[in-house]
């Protein structure tokens, strides 16, 4: 590969989504930008990166930026964060919002669906507590190839053997040939929107849970600066940010703060 064809492409995936990549990282380029040659009929990715510089911003630097923004994503991942959800940020919120009865819960890059789809399943096994609540769950995407899946709601075996509970699965999913479609009151409690994040946030409205995991490594300081700084506006002096266990916010962005003994959880630094 070139040297300035990986540095257009690098420049263009920068501005276009916030993704950051590095030399060492090049050879991504191959793997999930060979299908893209495919499908547009080009001859590889020499003829790609010439077609790419004319395309302005055509279907193929559409096609080219959700190739290389779409993260691996499985349900229940790393596990504590949902049981830490679950066990202890939960209980207090539904004290604390008991007058409204309402939570807004946002899934930052929810990639194929399975973050916001793991934490619906969560709150209707807390169906006798929630009843009468208004539970919003949003999930976001840059690429609106994924955010199809996502809404679609049907996974592999690989991806519902991934991070699934048997017992989640059998109770929330059913068999279609070889692949299995999460239930329809699931799907119901999730909403997907296409969105940037580094775009002006607000519009997505007001959200007492954020969830914004393995999304940061992915940007440099400014942008991560950037869309924590955004985030913040979303959110209640109460409510409670969730990274990824790789993640921190500390020399970033002095808008949130660790909750002490809760490794990936932030709440926001009031003045």
């Amino acid at each position: 590969m070139k040297p300035d064809d990986f540095t257009y492409v690098s420049t263009l995936l920068k501005e276009r989504s916030g993704l950051v990549l590095t030399p060492d990282k090049s050879y991504l380029l191959e793997s999930r930008l060979m299908p893209v040659v495919r499908k547009h009929g080009l001859k590889g990715l020499d003829e790609l990166f010439e077609e790419l510089r004319k395309a302005g911003e055509g279907e193929l630097v559409v096609d080219v930026t959700e190739a290389m923004t779409t993260n691996e994503s499985f349900f229940f991942r790393d596990t504590k964060p949902f049981d830490l959800f679950r066990d202890h940020i939960l209980p207090p919120l539904l004290e604390s919002r008991a007058d409204k009865k309402s939570i807004r819960i946002y899934c930052a890059a929810a990639s194929s669906g399975q973050e916001p789809y793991s934490l619906a399943i969560i709150l209707k096994e807390q169906a006798a507590k929630l009843e009468g609540w208004k539970i919003d769950i949003i999930g976001t995407d840059i690429s609106t190839e994924i955010l199809r899946k996502a809404k679609s709601g049907l996974y592999s075996q690989f991806e519902v053997q991934r991070g699934l509970p048997i017992k989640m699965l059998v109770k929330y999913f059913e068999k279609q040939e070889d692949q299995w479609l999460i239930s329809q009151e699931i799907r119901d409690m999730v909403i997907f929107r296409e969105f940037n994040l580094l775009d002006d946030l607000t519009p997505l409205g007001k959200f007492d849970i954020v969830f914004c995991r393995n999304v940061l490594i992915y940007f440099d300081p400014e942008n991560k600066k950037k869309v924590l700084e955004g985030i913040s506006k979303l959110m209640p002096e109460d409510g409670t940010l969730f990274l990824g266990g790789a993640e921190t916010v500390l020399g970033i962005s002095d808008r949130f703060k660790p909750v002490p003994s809760q490794r990936g959880i932030y709440s926001l630094v009031l003045d």
